[in-house]
């Protein structure tokens, strides 16, 4: 199951990234949905 999450969460990074700014805003933001994910 987390490895599905983990995979959609990339594909939302990846998806949702225009710059590379953004692509270390958005990386920051799945890293710490995946530690909400994995406290839980």
């Amino acid at each position: 199951m987390s490895k599905l999450f983990s995979g959609i969460v990339i594909l939302l990074v990846l998806a949702g990234c225009n710059t590379m700014q953004g692509l270390g805003k958005d990386v920051k933001a799945g890293g710490e949905a995946l530690e909400r994910a994995s406290k839980k």
